[in-house]
C-alpha cells in the first residue's frame, strides 16, 4: 500500500511585517504528510515567525494558508489548533507550579470538574500511552529539563495534532537528551503526526529530517528537499550564501554545522597548569537559590590564560554558580578568591574591582536595560566603582561609549538611541565592549552565543580568545557542547549543583554526555 504524501500545510506569498522590518517575503511551500520536515537558517532569517505563522499567532500581511487543503485563517490560534497545528515553543510555557496533570489539563478543550485523583487517572493514562516516563502528580518545577519537553509535546498532542511544530527543541538538551527527543518524534511520525521541526545545526537535520527547507533573510531559499541528496556543505551554503561559505573557517563551520574542532586547547594546558588562579572556589556551598539548585561543595579553579568550560543539562546549577561568584547567591560555607583576594563575603563592587567581569545569561534582562542609552548601559561599569559622590560627566562618557563601540564595531546610529533597537548580535557587542576591558582578571561568560547567527558568533568565539591571549582567566557556561569542546582548554560537568566530572581535550562527546545525565559508569 502507498503511503499518502499529500501535503499537509501549503504556504503561497507569505509575508509577514514588524513595522519597516520584513520578517517573511513572499516565502512559498508545500510539506507532505507523514514526515519529518527541517526549517533552518541563521538568526533573523524568519524561522520562529515562520513557525508562528503555521501556529495561528501571527497574521501575515499577505499570502494564503492551507492545512489538509482547507483555507487556514492567519492570525487565529483557535483555527490553527482546531485544524490539528500544535506548537511547541523553545521557552516552555507550562507553569512551574503546578502538577503535571494539572498542567496537561491546563488549556486543553472541554472543561469538567475533576477530583485530583481523577485528574491524575486521566492524565497519567494518557502519558503512559506516549511513552513519557513521568508521574501525573509530579511538580514541573522537579522536572529535568528532558522530561518537561516531554510533557509539554504530550499536552500538544492532547487534540490529536495532524502537525506539530517544535521551535529549536535541542537547544536545552544534553546529546543523550536529544538523542531521545529524535527517538520520540520518529514514533509520532510512525504514528501519523507530520513533524516541522527548527533547528540550527546541520548535524542535526540530517540526523533526524526527512526534508529541510532554508530560510534566509525571510526568503524561503530551497525547499523543501529531501535529505537523501544533500550534504553538510550544500546546505551550508544554502544558510550562509555561496560566497560566505566560501571564506568560513574551520571554527564558523563548527559553529553552523555541530562538528567540533578541536582547534585553540591542546596547546595552551600546559602553559597554564603552573600558574596561580584567577578563580578559586574551595568547598562553596550555597542556599537554594531562585535561578536553581544549591550549591553542593563546588570547589574549583581557572588559572590565567584559560578557559574552562561548564557543561551540563540546564538547570542543574550553573545559575548559582554564576551569581555565587558574583555576589548575588548567598554562599553558607567554602570561600571564593579572586586573583589571590578572598572576595567570599564581598560586594560586587569589590569583585569587579579585583578583575570579575560577567557576560549574563540574558543580555536582554541581565546584561543590558533596553529602555536605556546605549551610553547608559556602557557606563555602568564604571560607575559602580566610583566613590558615591563622585563628579559624574555625561559628555565625556557618551565620548568613551562611542570609542568603546566602535572598537567592538557595533551598528548603531548614535550612543543615545535605545539599547533595545539593536539586534541580538549588535547588543552583545555592547556587553562584550563593557566587560572585557584591559582590567579584566577573570571572565564568566554565560551562554554568550545564544540566540546569535554565525557571524556574531565568531566574532564572541574570537573575543574570548584574546581576553585569554591577554592572560584573563574565563568560565565558559553553554548548553552547546560543539562550542564547548572547540574552545575550552578543560571542561567540567555539573549536575544537581555539584562538579561530577572533569575532561580535557581531545573530548568524549559520549562520556561528557554520560556524566551530564549521571551515568558515569
Amino acid at each position: 500500500m502507498t503511503e499518502d504524501r499529500s501535503p499537509i500545510f501549503e504556504c503561497r506569498n507569505v509575508t509577514v511585517r514588524y513595522g519597516h522590518i520584513v520578517a517573511l517575503s513572499d516565502v512559498g511551500a508545500v510539506f507532505e504528510r507523514g514526515m519529518i520536515h527541517a526549517v533552518v537558517g541563521q538568526n533573523g532569517a524568519g524561522k520562529t515567525t515562520f513557525a508562528r505563522v503555521l501556529a495561528g499567532l501571527v497574521r501575515p500581511a499577505s499570502g494564503e494558508l492551507k492545512i489538509d487543503g482547507r483555507p487556514l485563517a492567519g492570525g487565529n490560534v483557535r483555527d490553527a489548533r482546531r485544524s490539528g497545528v500544535e506548537l511547541v515553543h523553545q521557552s516552555f510555557a507550562l507553569p512551574p507550579s503546578f502538577t503535571v496533570a494539572e498542567a496537561m489539563q491546563f488549556g486543553a478543550e472541554g472543561g469538567g470538574l475533576f477530583t485530583k485523583a481523577a485528574l491524575e487517572k486521566r492524565w497519567q493514562h494518557h502519558l503512559d500511552a506516549l511513552h513519557v516516563k513521568v508521574k501525573a502528580k509530579q511538580r514541573i518545577r522537579d522536572l529535568p529539563v528532558e522530561t518537561q519537553q516531554s510533557v509539554e509535546i504530550a499536552r500538544a498532542l492532547v487534540s490529536d495534532a495532524k502537525l506539530l511544530i517544535l521551535d529549536e527543541p535541542t537547544a536545552v538538551l544534553s546529546p543523550e537528551g536529544a538523542e531521545k527527543l529524535f527517538d520520540r518524534v520518529r514514533r509520532l511520525k510512525e504514528r501519523g503526526v507530520t513533524v516541522i521541526l527548527i533547528l540550527h545545526k546541520i548535524r542535526e537535520v540530517l540526523a533526524i529530517a526527512d526534508t529541510v527547507a532554508v530560510l534566509r533573510g525571510g526568503k524561503l531559499v530551497d525547499g523543501p528537499l529531501s535529505c537523501d541528496g544533500i550534504d553538510a556543505d550544500r546546505l551550508a551554503e544554502l544558510i550562509i550564501g555561496p560566497a560566505a561559505a566560501r571564506n568560513l573557517s574551520s571554527d564558523d563551520k563548527a559553529a553552523l554545522t555541530g562538528a567540533a574542532v578541536i582547534t585553540h586547547a591542546e596547546q595552551h594546558v600546559a602553559d597554564t597548569d603552573a600558574a596561580a588562579p584567577v578563580l578559586k572556589m574551595r568547598a562553596v556551598s550555597t542556599r537554594r537559590d531562585p535561578e536553581g539548585p544549591a550549591l553542593d561543595e563546588i570547589s574549583l579553579e581557572v588559572r590565567p590564560g584559560e578557559i574552562v568550560g561548564v557543561a551540563g543539562v540546564e538547570g542543574n546549577g550553573q545559575r548559582t554558580l554564576v551569581r555565587a561568584i558574583s555576589a548575588l547567591a548567598d554562599v553558607v560555607s567554602g570561600d571564593i578568591s579572586i586573583d589571590r583576594m578572598d572576595v567570599t563575603r564581598a560586594p560586587l563592587a569589590a569583585r569587579r574591582a579585583a578583575g570579575l567581569r560577567v557576560i549574563p545569561f540574558e543580555r536582554n534582562v541581565e546584561g543590558l536595560s533596553l529602555t536605556s542609552s546605549l551610553w547608559e548601559n556602557w557606563s555602568a561599569r564604571g560607575l559602580l566603582q566610583r566613590p558615591l559622590l563622585s563628579a559624574i560627566s555625561p559628555s565625556a562618557l557618551r565620548k568613551q561609549c562611542d570609542t568603546a563601540l566602535k572598537q567592538w564595531d557595533v551598528r548603531y546610529s548614535d550612543v543615545g538611541q535605545r539599547a533595545g533597537s539593536l539586534s541580538g548580535g549588535n547588543a552583545q557587542k555592547v556587553i562584550l565592549s563593557r566587560e572585557m576591558d584591559e582590567n579584566a582578571r577573570l571572565i564568566l561568560a554565560a551562554q554568550p552565543t545564544r540566540g546569535l547567527d554565525i557571524g556574531a558568533t565568531s566574532f564572541v568565539w574570537q573575543s574570548m580568545l584574546d581576553a585569554r591571549a591577554r592572560g584573563c582567566g574565563l568560565l565558559f557556561i553553554s548548553s552547546d557542547l560543539d562550542e564547548i569542546f572547540d574552545i575550552s582548554d578543560r571542561v567540567v560537568v555539573m549536575l544537581s549543583g555539584r562538579i561530577v566530572a572533569e575532561f580535557r581535550p581531545p573530548y568524549d562527546i559520549t562520556a561528557v554526555g554520560a556524566a551530564m545525565t549521571g551515568v558515569l559508569g
